[in-house]
């Protein structure tokens, strides 16, 4: 055979579970895919995981997800598929294509994926995927391969019998023969002649190879395919070797092998190698050399023999290799049939020939291969081996087999249920968004079961599991989601009882509020337009509310509203103004719980024009001014001010800075002394220039006032706190005239003057106030007009601020002169002022007794007292004395105060006499009268067969009263609620006994009806009038008649019926009659009338129709009119009027 060339020895050193070459599934990507995959890996702008490219079978499914990451996404952005450039995959969603998307809110990543099921070949290509939000995009392609799996059978020459037993070697193949064995029927082995196996191979399909290599004690059956691949290449002459090895050898275990190999040259060298190592001769290798012929014997064969033997000659080799038998294994003792329980354990027992005999086991014709945590496993004792079923199910019953090399045996296996008792059910959860799920239930069997949810089965995944232990099942859902929310179902295996539970996940609100500044606070220029949409989240999406001041905005207001949406609610100001500035509040509400937050939005604006500056001081040709910054800045800080100046009698304003000033003060300079100017000021943001603010007061460059004009007068007029002084104005007070007077005082043995007034006072008298008792003060005044304030006149001596007592005096206001009344559980506050000096001292009493200060609250001033209960009860009703004392001098005051409440129900209520359709009814007042009189009762009724209660008599103030008007046949109870000025009682009393009004056999007689006559002669409603018509533009002459049976109505023109007449169209509606004169000349006027006639007589009404704008004879022939119609209408209009015509 020739030598393997280096690519068959790269197939023959794939790994053990590799499938032929001939069998690949796939091929690597070409260079043009792997651009393609590094370009679609490149950064995006939206997605944070693209889809790749993929292989699939025909007839598999493979999965597309795409990721996008919505951290600055404020909706779900939009994503497309699709396939080649143009088609849409969404209009192909169905059996072969789904779409699906999930939101993780925790990480906030959107997953889109698309999975394409029993794909076809036709479907491999190029595919799309898009995600567009706002103006963003990205976009990404990848490819799809559709393979088809194609098998050949080898067309070899294969060699008969032979076996692999990887045994104590890496490489040992393992069995797969479970598809092969369906049912077969157990039959006694029989000897069979020698048969050659590879010949066998050789004809067969290649789905029968397992089947062969399992009946005549082929286990590597991978070997053998490779083998008979490799026995199809086209051998290549040796050059070392004359003969060659054959291609494999067989050998019973414990036999002889003969290797031999004939050499092309006897000189060359021979070595002999086993799975790559040299052999060295010893007892069980031996060595020959005849001639040109090396040979190599194996004695007593054995199972780790089987392996690969090569031979080298030079620079050349070839290789064989190694198959050993093992006898036949047969069955000596058979299974047996077995019954048992749902939950037993169970042993299938049988025995071999050989110990330790490879056996297999199989169920219903499939192989059971035991795994670690298998219920079935398999124990062999020697020649006996069992099969053990661990806490047998009922998908357990069925027919149990044993297969070895040379026999096989079957049984019967048969579990029944036990009775399946639900120890713990599931429950209803309601759990928050992100926290953990966890359904439990505990049955009496330790059964396994299947999970569902809406009807769909329950998949595990990193998020949930599925627990089972023993009798114990559990679903533990990790970080609930949305999609988490549903109808879970547990249903037991092999019973038919389920479990349901409902699983509702929220989440209370949230408010999303990163794209504001730290303070939440929003700017808007005044006149714009503000749109403020705020990011919300919550399951189920919750209820957003804004307000401010504690009122709601709606979401249909016309100039500020709001607008709702699942995942964002917006704020909308069409035209800012300054008043919408403020605190806006937003309130989001679910089931889950709320969510609250504030935002400051500030409208800026130019600012609010400065207030009128003052001129302090003023000089022969300077003044010294300034101002208070303006009450609003527009909402941004003032930078500066302009100022201007004009002569008072000028209307031209002259700016003095064209640098900001940004001090509230400024000194004009280069005035006229003796010229009366005015300045004004504006005020300057970062929004723009305000309006001028009003001119200052004129003012005159000039000197000071002197002081030595001005005097005081009289003697000071001293109260506890206060000091009034008069004083004499200047006698001289000059051109710049005089503005005020400003007063000012200090404390005796001190050097700080204070200004008692904090504004110019144009009166010569003044009062300081708010100086302590018994203190001595110095006082001095100064005039001030433009130019500035007069040197300070002071004076004489220092005034004692004395005290004066004052009687103390309650004035009580009027509505607490009468009883004062309240409700029960309403507040009162009542505020009591008084005088006196110094402070009086208040005491209160109740009912002549000292008020309990945990019950109601007193509190005092100098000006006043003020008593206040929070939530009055009837208890509280009684006379309060308030009494003031100032030293030996007392005032004293009373106030009545009533609490009322509802009343109770009348004691009794009874029947005193029935009669005709009359009730007499009498009770007896109410024993609680609710600490005010009882105003009235309220009657009700109610039939026994319904009773439901109507009013009667409402503020009726008798103690008994008469119902009329009853049905008769009825059975009446009747109850009474008493009112008063709080409204009803809260009960009613009712009748004990019921009032039956009782039939009186009277006889109800059918009144007897004639039938109306509504036939009517014809008559006019509206009559025709007079009417002006132009010529060649049509005219219509409308009335309306009425009559029964309707009448037929004619139109006649100068007492001619018109009929036929194609220039004239007439028209009835509703009794309105038309006629309409298509342009009409003035042949067309005349007078026309109206006939309506029926049954029951006729009327006729008419009107003059004049044509204005008459039209010659040539002109009248010339539109078609016939000759003798123009002559007649010529004739017409010369008699009508002789000296026209």
């Amino acid at each position: 055979m020739p030598e393997p060339t280096k690519k068959e020895d790269e197939e023959e050193a794939s790994p053990p579970g590799a499938l032929p070459p001939e069998w690949s599934v796939g091929e690597s990507p070409s260079g043009e895919d792997q651009d393609k995959q590094t370009a679609n890996n490149q950064l995006s702008t939206l997605f944070v995981e693209k889809p790749q490219g993929g292989t699939v079978k025909v007839g598999g499914n493979i999965t597309f997800i795409a990721k996008v990451k919505a951290e600055d996404l404020l909706r779900k952005p939009t994503i497309k598929w699709f396939k080649g450039k143009w088609m849409d995959l969404a209009s192909k969603a169905g059996k072969h294509l789904q779409l699906k998307e999930t939101f993780e809110r925790h990480s906030r990543v959107y997953t889109f994926e698309m999975q394409i099921i029993q794909a076809k070949e036709n479907y491999a290509g190029n595919y799309r995927c898009e995600v567009t939000y706002k103006d963003k995009f990205d976009s990404c392609s990848f490819d799809l391969e559709v393979h088809e799996s194609t098998g050949t059978t080898p067309n070899i020459d294969i060699r008969s019998a032979f076996k692999r037993s990887g045994e104590g070697q890496e490489d040992a193949g393992e069995l797969d023969f479970s598809g092969l064995l369906k049912r077969r029927e157990v039959k006694q082995q029989e000897e069979e002649p020698e048969i050659d196996v590879w010949e066998l191979l050789k004809n067969a399909k290649p789905s029968e190879y397992e089947k062969i290599a399992f009946q005549y004690g082929i286990t590597d059956l991978r070997g053998m395919l490779k083998r008979l691949k490799r026995m199809r290449r086209v051998e290549k002459k040796s050059a070392a070797f004359a003969k060659i090895l054959d291609p494999a050898y067989q050998v019973d275990k414990g036999g002889r092998v003969r290797f031999a190999v004939e050499l092309a040259d006897p000189k060359l060298e021979v070595k002999w190698y086993k799975n790559g190592q040299e052999i060295r001769p010893s007892t069980k290798y031996i060595f020959e050399h005849k001639g040109c012929e090396r040979i190599m014997f194996i004695n007593n064969c054995v199972l780790t023999d089987d392996s690969e033997y090569y031979v080298t000659a030079g620079d050349e080799k070839c290789s064989t290799e190694l198959f050993v038998r093992e006898p036949p294994v047969i069955v000596t003792k058979q299974l047996e049939d077995t019954k048992a329980y749902c939950g037993d354990r169970v042993e299938l027992e049988c025995e071999v020939s050989e110990d330790d005999a490879h056996v297999k086991w199989f169920k219903n014709g499939e192989e059971i291969i035991p795994s670690p945590r298998s219920r079935h496993y398999i124990k062999v004792e020697g020649k006996k081996h069992i099969l053990v079923i661990e806490e047998a199910t009922k998908a357990d019953t069925a027919e149990y087999s044993v297969m070895t090399t040379g026999g096989q045996s079957s049984a019967k296996l048969t579990i029944d249920l036990k009775p399946l008792k639900i120890l713990t059910p599931l429950t209803d959860q309601t759990v928050n968004l992100g926290k953990e799920i966890c359904l439990k239930c505990e049955i009496s069997e330790n059964l396994s079961g299947k999970w569902t949810k809406n009807g769909l089965p329950i998949q595990e995944t990193d998020r949930l599991k599925i627990v089972h232990r023993g009798r114990i099942h559990k679903v533990v859902i990790a970080n609930a989601l949305v999609e988490d929310e549903g109808d879970y179902v547990f249903a037991p295996d092999a019973y038919s009882v389920t479990l349901p539970a409902k699983v509702h996940v929220i989440d209370p609100p949230k408010i999303i509020l990163d794209g504001l500044d730290a303070d939440n606070t929003v700017t808007v220029i005044a006149g714009n337009k503000l749109r403020l949409e705020i990011p919300i989240s919550g399951e189920p999406p919750p209820k957003a509310i804004w307000s401010r001041a504690d009122k709601a905005i709606m979401e249909g207001g016309s100039r500020i509203r709001t607008e709702n949406y699942p995942d964002s609610t917006t704020l909308v100001i069409d035209v800012a103004e300054k008043d919408d500035s403020g605190v806006y509040h937003i309130n989001l509400k679910n089931e889950a719980g709320e969510a609250h937050a504030a935002i400051t939005i500030k409208v800026v604006d130019v600012p609010d024009p400065p207030v009128a500056p003052n001129v302090t001081h003023v000089g022969d040709e300077w003044c010294i001014m300034n101002w208070d910054p303006p009450l609003y800045d527009g909402g941004s800080p003032i930078l500066g001010y302009f100022i201007e100046r004009k002569k008072k009698q000028s209307s031209r304003w002259m700016r003095l800075n064209f640098d900001l000033c940004k001090e509230t003060t400024f000194e004009p300079k280069n005035m006229i002394e003796g010229v009366a100017y005015e300045v004004r000021i504006f005020a300057v943001n970062a929004i723009g220039l305000s309006k001028p603010s009003m001119p200052s007061k004129p003012f005159v460059p000039l000197a000071i006032i002197s002081s030595s004009s001005v005097s005081f007068i009289s003697e000071a007029v001293t109260t506890d706190t206060t000091v009034t002084m008069k004083w004499r104005p200047p006698d001289q007070i000059g051109a710049a005239g005089l503005d005020g007077y400003v007063l000012e005082y200090c404390f005796e043995g001190t050097d700080n003057w204070i200004v008692a007034n904090t504004e110019l006072i144009e009166k010569t008298k003044f009062t300081i106030t708010g100086l302590p008792t018994d203190a001595r003060i110095f006082v001095r005044v100064k005039a001030v007009n433009a130019a500035g304030a007069s040197e300070p006149k002071y004076y004489s001596q220092p005034i004692l601020v004395k005290e004066i007592v004052e009687a103390p005096k309650i004035r009580i206001p009027r509505h607490l002169k009468q009883t004062y009344i309240r409700r029960v559980g309403e507040a009162i506050n009542l505020v009591i002022p008084f005088q006196g000096k110094p402070r009086p001292e208040v005491t209160w009493k109740k009912d002549g007794a000292p008020i309990d200060k945990n019950q109601i609250n007193i509190r005092n001033s100098e000006t006043d007292t003020i008593i206040f209960i929070r939530k009055a009860e009837r208890s509280h009703s009684g006379k309060y004395d308030l009494q003031v004392k100032v030293e030996k001098y007392m005032e004293t005051a009373s106030i009545d105060i009533q609490v009322v409440d509802r009343p109770g129900p009348p004691q009794v209520v009874k029947i005193d006499d029935v009669w005709g359709e009359n009730v007499a009814l009498s009770w007896t007042p109410p024993k609680d009268d609710g600490n005010t009189a009882i105003t009235g009762y309220t009657i009700q009724k109610a039939d026994k067969k319904s009773m439901e209660w109507f009013t009667v008599i409402e503020h009726y103030h008798r103690t008994s009263a008469t119902i009329t008007e009853l049905v008769v046949g009825n059975e009446y109870y009747f109850r009474v609620f008493a009112e008063n000025m709080c409204g009803l009682s809260e009960d009613a009393t009712m009748t004990k006994e019921s009032a039956v009004i009782a039939k009186d056999g009277k006889i109800y007689k059918n009144p007897v009806y004639e039938d109306f006559n509504f036939t009517e002669a014809p008559m006019f409603t509206q009559p025709l009038v007079n009417t002006y018509a132009i010529a060649g533009y049509n005219a219509t002459l409308n009335c309306s008649v009425r009559g029964n049976p309707k009448p037929k109505i004619t139109w006649m023109k100068n007492k001619v019926v018109i009929v036929d007449d194609p220039r004239y169209r007439m028209f009835s509606n509703q009794g309105v009659c038309t006629l309409e004169i298509r342009k009409p000349s003035p042949y067309d006027g005349g007078t026309y009338s109206c006939k309506a006639v029926n049954d029951l007589g006729a009327m006729e009404i008419e009107c003059k129709l004049e044509v204005k704008g008459g039209l010659s004879f040539c002109r009248l022939l010339l539109q078609g009119v016939p000759p003798s119609v123009i002559d007649s209408y010529l004739r017409e209009l010369h008699s009508s009027n002789p000296e026209e015509y």
